[in-house]
């Protein structure tokens, strides 16, 4: 077989199929792509020990005619999020593999935590690569196709089970434009201390030049442009999870001197706690009408930079909303 094939395993056992080569896979069964029984076996084998060991396994099958090569792709020693699987005949030399990289959102704590592997796909400098942001950061150098109200709005809802992939484009640090296939699911987790947890683990794969794959879209779509074209200067645009009042991504440039992208060495996120009260009242009268009010950010210095908000309410899907805040500084 001249292609490798990538495995989910995002539930902590071998799942289903999401890439053949750089062509994406609707997570189906292995038996879609291995026809023969005998290869099938060798390769859920070796897939379920690779998923376990979080090691690479390579060996000949028992009959002596094919390898089976399973290479687990980690964030940590502890987890496997997918399998890289190739099987072929024993002189048949490995084809070469497409970049692909591990991450998670934390839909908990709000942070997003990224692989070396995906640090390596997006370009990222060494003095750069902070392991953990908070979730809206992962967004700054994604071109999202119009599934992505879709994606938002699993974020929000963060049901257990729900799972999406979509092909969308990635600016690489060094503004290198490539078609990244994002595959995912949201599952609970308890760690080390006992806490229940919500992830979003998923995988990103390198699938070729952006020009090249039709369907990663274009630099700027049209929602965004509108958007952009309509913001006046001083004015921020972000998407806000009404139920956390936590910032989901920005649209357009973040607003400078605030502290959100929760990097080492900075402030967390946080609105003035004095301040909570009216911010919540803002997000509950969206539902009947438009909401504005002035509220106190963290700043990256430590101190508090008071803002004019103005909220509409932005509908992601039939039953799910968010806010959409314009944000300007206040005196």
């Amino acid at each position: 077989m001249a292609k490798w094939i990538l495995v989910e395993c995002f539930s902590g056992i071998p799942g289903k199929v999401i890439a053949f080569g750089a062509a994406p896979k609707s997570f189906v069964p292995l038996s879609n792509i291995l026809r023969n029984p005998l290869s099938l076996a060798d390769a859920e084998a070796a897939l379920a020990q690779a998923c376990l060991t979080r090691t690479l396994i390579d060996r000949v099958s028992a009959d002596g005619r094919r390898t089976v090569r399973a290479e687990p792709l980690l964030i940590t020693p502890e987890r496997a999020h997918a399998v890289r699987l190739w099987i072929g005949p024993v002189k048949e030399p490995l084809p070469p593999r497409e970049p692909v990289g591990a991450w998670y959102f934390n839909l908990t704590t709000n942070r997003s935590v990224r692989s070396v592997d995906l640090l390596d796909l997006y370009g990222v400098a060494p003095e750069n690569r902070e392991a953990e942001l908070a979730i809206a950061g992962a967004f700054t150098r994604l071109v999202t196709n119009r599934d992505e109200s879709e994606a938002l709005a699993k974020i929000v809802n963060s049901a257990p089970g729900t799972e999406h992939q979509a092909v969308w484009t990635v600016r690489r640090d060094d503004d290198a434009l490539r078609a990244g296939h994002f595959a995912c699911r949201i599952i609970i987790e308890v760690d080390a201390d006992g806490r229940r947890e919500v992830l979003f683990r998923g995988v990103t794969q390198d699938i070729g030049e952006a020009i090249a794959v039709p369907a990663a879209p274009p630099p700027m779509i049209l929602e965004y442009q509108l958007l952009e074209a309509s913001t006046a200067p001083g004015e921020y645009r972000a998407i806000v999870n009404l139920r956390s009042l936590q910032l989901i991504r920005w649209i357009g440039a973040p607003m400078p001197g605030i502290a959100w992208a929760d990097l080492p060495g900075q402030p967390p996120p946080q609105i003035h706690p004095d301040d909570l009260a009216a911010a919540l009242e803002m997000s509950r009268e969206l539902a009947r009408h438009r909401a504005e009010g002035t509220l106190r950010l963290r700043r990256v210095d430590g101190g508090w930079q008071k803002v004019r908000v103005r909220a509409a309410l932005m509908v992601l899907d039939q039953h799910t909303t968010a806010g959409l805040a314009t944000v300007t500084a206040a005196e």
